[in-house]
């Protein structure tokens, strides 16, 4: 009868169970204790739940009342794991106001996040998806969203939830070892590729990158991170390079890329750098990529001239121009509107917006 209860799959408390079974067996707790070579007071604390069941007592009560030593373990281990379950629940209940903060509506319409009823649950979805045990450590975790997010009118709990998912990805991205002359020797080929439509270039762009130890991922925004991209190593032989489908506008898209691509190559691996909406207060590193990326995609000597030949900018001579360097007409453009050229309203026509470049996560 004593092993039937045992076998419950009830989460009881062992020395409830331990109760019984010594009055099923005609035996007092002090009687218990003789026989087991114990302390009486250590059988009252196992029977009043203060005290667990070790390896060593549940071989000897499995010798004293023929009830193997496993049974009681698993029990223990059964009950001690339902009590921390409740207590980590409390502790959830609490980090609730903490789930507000990040973009879970966002990130479950991605499929970054599961769907999820009540807070608790929304909790342990952001738990799970940023590998951490509270939300308070993603601030540490994540330290380069929320250090980065001070100066810039983003909202450090949405940059960090794209900076991992980023990372995430990342990690499913097989690539060769990091090799900067392979990288440099690519750009010519990335260039001609903005010429291509995304159903042909990004498959092709993500296996050169790859080759060169860069993992290419491509992600949605999220509401209030205000990035266009961002660059980071996240091992000696691995960089990524994560860019958001914000605007989708070509040239924009292809700028990143290069300014990122600019940070791989003339830049340190300590620093996470991110490519900002709004970027009018850049420091030297920054407006490097942006010098590596307008050259590597136009570059200069061949740019003034154009600007020399053609002192009135026609759709035609742009067209020409972009098929003699191998690069998409609407980056001349873009280029050309920057540079103030050319109105942003001037020969938009040859600008390209995406409808849709893959999202990696889907």
């Amino acid at each position: 009868m004593a092993t039937e209860q045992i076998l419950s799959d009830l989460p009881i408390p062992p020395g409830e169970l331990l109760a019984e079974t010594i009055e099923a067996a005609g035996l007092s707790q002090a009687a218990l204790a003789r026989r087991m070579g114990r302390p009486a007071q250590a059988i009252n604390e196992i029977v009043r739940g203060t005290k667990e069941i070790t390896a060593e007592t549940a071989i000897q009560l499995e010798r004293v009342l023929g009830v193997p030593a496993h049974m009681w373990l698993g029990l223990e281990a059964e009950f001690q794991h339902t009590k921390a379950r409740r207590e980590d629940r409390h502790r959830l209940q609490a980090e609730a106001k903490l789930a507000a903060r990040f973009p879970c509506r966002a990130m479950r319409r991605l499929g970054w996040l599961k769907k999820t009823k009540g807070r608790v649950s929304e909790v342990e979805a952001l738990l799970g998806f940023f590998g951490v045990g509270t939300l308070a450590a993603i601030a540490d975790a994540e330290g380069a969203a929320y250090r980065l997010s001070r100066s810039r009118p983003a909202q450090p709990e949405a940059l960090a939830a794209w900076l991992r998912k980023g990372a995430l990805e990342a990690q499913r991205v097989k690539t060769d070892a990091f090799n900067e002359q392979r990288l440099t020797d690519l750009l010519p080929e990335l260039r001609s590729l903005t010429r291509a439509g995304p159903e042909v270039f990004e498959p092709e762009v993500k296996r050169e990158l790859a080759s060169c130890g860069v993992a290419l991922v491509l992600l949605p925004h999220l509401p209030k991170t205000r990035a266009h991209g961002a660059m980071r190593w996240i091992s000696p032989a691995k960089v990524l390079v994560q860019l958001s489908l914000r605007g989708k506008w070509a040239d924009i898209f292809w700028f990143t890329l290069f300014h990122e691509l600019g940070h791989v190559l003339r830049h340190g691996r300590r620093d996470v750098f991110i490519e900002w909406l709004v970027g009018d207060d850049q420091d030297d590193r920054e407006r490097e990529a942006d010098a590596f990326a307008a050259e590597a995609l136009i570059p200069q000597p061949a740019y003034d001239a154009f600007l020399r030949r053609h002192p009135v900018l026609s759709a035609a001579a742009v067209g020409a121009f972009a098929a003699q360097q191998s690069v998409a007409p609407g980056i001349v453009v873009g280029r050309l509107q920057h540079d103030r050229k050319l109105d942003h309203s001037d020969l938009n026509r040859l600008r390209v917006r995406y409808a849709r470049v893959a999202e990696t996560e889907r």
